[in-house]
């Protein structure tokens, strides 16, 4: 979907982290409109058979059927893919809760990852979470204002396919949505106190907490003024028979659209998906629409939030008409003319000039009329009423200073680029079809990218003119006016209608299929050396789009030549995006979005590595503008002045933050490096004045010194001709030799570690953060590896199902996440095992003594004969799921190029995984992960904590 509608999140109440706004109360509660909720037998032989589904409609490779019950089911193959991924999405969101049950709609997304009728976990079933793992898949569940999406991407095979549809069979109908599951007074346990230490997660980010508050001050009665997550006394106090009432109401098969996209065979696909959604009855009930919108805005207004913090928000939010408008495309192009960076009015007006730290526009489509939010972030000690004056100024007095062709056509073509990279990842565009489904009809994401293309100067003009005004702001202050300048916001266009006629474009190129084995994988692969001494792996293959991904590395220096190189290093790095000796910044900007191309640029002293996506007919281009950056950046002063103050900020805003300065306190005290080597850890305060002395001087000369191809990899993987890129890739980068030449710095552990514990103080913040570990002297290659890798899978690596996210959250609901890692090098016997949690500060000690409590456990006895087999299908098909996507695997032959490997060790791995059994990951435990040398830090409000 656009820039500006990800720039916030929907809420993700299984995995991910987020903070959102709510929608519009129904004219009667959901218990009153509940009906009785028919059971869905499992298909059978003896069934009667099912009315065939009907086709409804079909547009650019996705066809619509409808069953008898009444789902609609979206079938888009993919034979490019190895993967299937599977997204329903529920038309209920935070808009149909009504007073009493705000939130509700997030909680049934968490519970329905909790055992239902069929998923029990008892007399040989799994739960959802262990049905998810076994087919290794990636999973969430997100909730949004008008609807509720679960998606799920694994291996393409029948059986996995079957074990899904089975699985959102029976969320469907058979949740439990049980008493014990939300909150268990007698055990004082339960999803509510997870939910509630997610909810506490938005309490501590002024980023969050002012877009809530400021979306709660723009509505005086619509449900999009109310948080998704829930007013916390709901939360607290929801009624269990009232959420299964909501649950039932909206839970049914005429309410959701299910829709499988990847690789499977679309007529045997339908058939199952027939038997086994298709049997759940159609329910008796009337869903009533929602018809509660609010007045006409006659007057500004304002909230003031005041609470601790680094930084300052101001946030200007303005009514605007349903994403099904016909001004709603030129509202969206209005929003990057207006806030994107770096080419944006605002931008140059507040970042440019050094009175603000960034800016971003928030253009949100929605079902019924929602709001455009401008903001922009400042510095503590900054003017903020200078800001303001700037701000308000930029957005309501655009008819001063026109929009021009030049700024319409570089917004929408970096809206168009973001739909054609949709368009080429069917997994991606499944899932994003969401957001259009709940607006009203899946194709609007077609109808809106054809209207994109149609955009005028004018219309854009006409909507900032019609909706940036006064008084319909809400920002800062009352102040009454005689002749109040309202903006009437038109009705909502019926999708239905809009769409009924409506064809569709060309479908996007087909890409073949490909078995992402280890050994096809490096029969495919093409590897070579240039001249210079860069090594490059070469995967090409036919993809959806034509899709092509690339990724550079290149490695700098030695561990004498870089000492005290550092910040010269990181700027460097960090500059080579800002403007070329031949492109700006903007032009930079504008021919990547022209060529159809993601480009991500990072790196340090050490290495610099670049990450690229794009199409067969544009990757020559890019490969040429990629070298233009990376060996002729312009170090334009002004844009090093910014990135000075930028990189301050940033580390500024964190100074209070829970996560960051536990993280922060535990790599100062393994830092093995001494002051001055390149890898040394700095404290926060000496980074910040790192940065801020840092030399546009060194930057620069720390680039002609290092930079070069004498060492370094590439890989490339997708739709593209071998051989030119081959001749390409040795003209670009074959002589490109650096000054000071390449070695390798090892790694090493802080010898004489002692353990440490500490607990560190950040008043204010409602969410207190957990981390530990313990480094270790292991490589990828010794023979404790595979034990530990399935070891932590077990303890903390699995998703939601291991031993210390089940304890701690599953079973106790003190962690909203928890979990642990374990990572090795494949050149230097250095590793590391880390276990992290987020929490309420007054529960540190449940949460550390749970923790405490499975680690020992796991040392003494290790894991059952069930928990092994199933953490081995949960992992091995997490690496099959790895390599079927080409970002990741370009990824993997890159390491494999560094590290002199082909994908042959991988498949090694995986055997020794596979033949693995409890003495052999019980004596690797305990001989390499001893809970009482861990290294432990806790930070949060534990003063007012203690309080509670």
């Amino acid at each position: 979907m656009p820039f500006s509608r990800r720039l916030i999140l929907p809420l993700c109440g299984a995995l991910a982290f987020a903070l959102v706004a709510g929608d519009a109360p129904k004219p009667a509660t959901s218990a009153a409109k509940a009906t009785s909720r028919s059971k869905a037998p499992k298909a059978t032989a003896a069934q009667a058979p099912l009315p065939a589904p009907v086709k409804v409609t079909a547009v650019e490779g996705i066809t619509e059927y409808r069953l008898a019950n009444g789902l609609r089911v979206l079938l888009f193959p993919d034979a490019s893919k190895a993967t299937i991924t599977t997204n329903i999405t529920y038309l209920v969101g935070s808009r149909h809760e009504n007073y009493g049950e705000t939130g509700m709609a997030h909680l049934l997304e968490h519970l329905v990852f909790k055992p239902s009728k069929n998923f029990s976990g008892k007399d040989g079933t799994m739960t959802p979470v262990q049905a998810l793992n076994k087919v290794g898949a990636r999973f969430n569940g997100t909730t949004w204002l008008d609807r509720t999406n679960y998606f799920v991407t694994f291996p393409s095979t029948d059986e996995n396919l079957k074990l899904i549809l089975d699985l959102e069979a029976d969320r469907m109908v058979h949740a439990n949505i049980d008493q014990k599951d939300l909150w268990d007074p007698a055990e004082k346990k339960g999803e509510m106190t997870v939910v509630r230490n997610e909810m506490e997660g938005g309490e501590n980010s002024p980023f969050r907490i002012t877009l809530q508050r400021t979306m709660a001050t723009a509505y005086e009665w619509h449900n999009y003024g109310k948080s998704t997550i829930g007013a916390r006394s709901d939360v607290e106090h929801v009624n269990i028979d009232r959420l299964r009432a909501f649950y039932r109401n909206y839970y049914q098969p005429d309410n959701a659209v299910f829709l499988v996209a990847g690789k499977f065979d679309e007529a045997k696909t339908l058939v199952e998906i027939n038997e086994r959604l298709g049997r759940i009855p159609k329910p008796t009930r009337t869903l009533e629409p929602t018809y509660t919108l609010d007045p006409t805005q006659d007057g500004e207004r304002s909230v003031i939030i005041r609470r601790v913090g680094d930084v300052q928000m101001l946030m200007a939010a303005y009514h605007i008409p349903a994403g099904t408008d016909p001004d709603f495309p030129a509202l969206e192009v209005l929003g990057q003319i207006l806030a994107d960076t770096p080419g944006g009015r605002l931008h140059k007006a507040l970042v440019d000039t050094k009175r603000a730290t960034f800016v971003f526009p928030f253009v949100n489509g929605t079902k019924e009329p929602g709001l455009a939010i401008f903001g922009t972030q400042l510095p503590k000690d900054s003017n903020g009423e200078e800001a303001k004056a700037i701000l308000l100024k930029t957005l309501e007095e655009s008819a001063a200073q026109p929009f021009t062709q030049e700024e319409v056509d570089r917004a929408r073509q970096q809206i168009l680029k973001q739909v054609d990279l949709h368009l080429n990842e069917s997994d991606r565009l499944g899932v994003a079809l969401s957001e259009y489904i709940a607006e009203g009809d899946w194709r609007l994401f077609f109808l809106q990218r054809d209207r994109y293309k149609q955009l005028t100067v004018a219309q854009v003009q006409a909507a900032a003119t019609k909706y940036l005004k006064r008084e319909n702001r809400t920002l800062g202050q009352f102040v009454p006016t005689e002749k109040p300048d309202r903006a009437e916001i038109p009705a909502m266009v019926d999708a239905a209608a809009l769409v009924k006629d409506y064809k569709g474009q060309a479908a996007v190129a087909k890409g073949d299929a490909f078995e992402a084995s280890p050994a096809n994988i490096d029969a495919s692969t093409r590897r070579f050396t240039t001249v210079a001494g860069m090594k490059v792996a070469l995967l090409p293959k036919k993809t959806r789009g034509e899709s092509v991904n690339l990724q550079l590395v290149l490695r700098l220096g030695s561990e004498a030549s870089l000492k005290d190189k550092d910040i010269p290093g990181s700027m460097a790095a960090q500059m080579l995006m800002r403007g070329s000796v031949k492109h700006t910044r903007q032009q930079i900007q504008d021919t990547l979005d022209k060529l159809k191309a993601e480009v991500s640029l990072f790196g340090d002293g050490e290495n610099v590595r670049a990450v690229v996506t794009t199409t067969r007919p544009n990757l020559a281009a890019v490969l040429d503008l990629l070298a233009e950056i990376v060996k002729e950046p312009a170090f334009d002063k002004e844009e090093f002045s910014k990135l000075v103050s930028e990189t301050a900020a940033s580390i500024e805003s964190n100074k209070k933050e829970p996560a960051f300065l536990a993280q922060t306190a535990l790599r100062m005290h393994l830092d093995p490096y001494p002051q001055g080597h390149l890898r040394h850890v700095m404290g926060l305060e000496e980074s910040i004045a790192a940065i801020k002395g840092a030399k546009l001087e060194d930057a620069k000369a720390f680039h002609q010194a290092f930079y070069g191809t004498s060492a370094g990899e590439l890989s490339v993987v997708g739709d593209f001709d071998a051989a030119a890129v081959q001749g390409q890739v040795q003209t670009l980068f074959g002589a490109w030799k650096a000054h000071e030449p390449f070695q390798r710095m090892p790694q090493r552990l802080k010898a004489g570690l002692q353990p440490l514990s500490a607990k560190l103080e950040t008043p204010e913040k409602a969410q207190a953060f957990f981390i530990a570990a313990l480094p270790m002297p292991v490589k990828d290659s010794d023979p404790d590896y595979p034990a530990l890798v399935l070891g932590n899978h077990l303890l903390g690596g699995g998703s939601i199902n291991s031993r210390i996210a089940n304890r701690l959250r599953q079973k106790e609901g003190l962690s909203y996440g928890a979990g642990s890692q374990f990572q090795a090098s494949a050149l230097d016997a250095v590793g590391q095992w880390m276990a992290y949690a987020i929490y309420a500060p007054e529960n540190l000690e449940r949460l550390e003594s749970a923790f405490r409590q499975e680690l020992a456990l796991a040392n003494e006895k290790g894991f059952t004969a069930e928990e092994i087999a199933a953490a081995k299908t949960s992992w091995l098909q997490s690496q099959a799921t790895g390599r079927a996507q080409d970002r990741q695997l370009c990824m993997r032959l890159n390491a494999d190029l560094f590290n002199g490997r082909t994908q042959a060790f991988q498949a090694d791995l995986e055997k020794k995984v596979q033949a693995l059994g409890n003495d052999e990951i019980l004596a690797a435990l305990r001989k390499h992960l001893d809970p009482a040398k861990l290294n432990v830090v806790r930070a949060g409000d534990f003063a007012k904590g203690a309080k509670k």
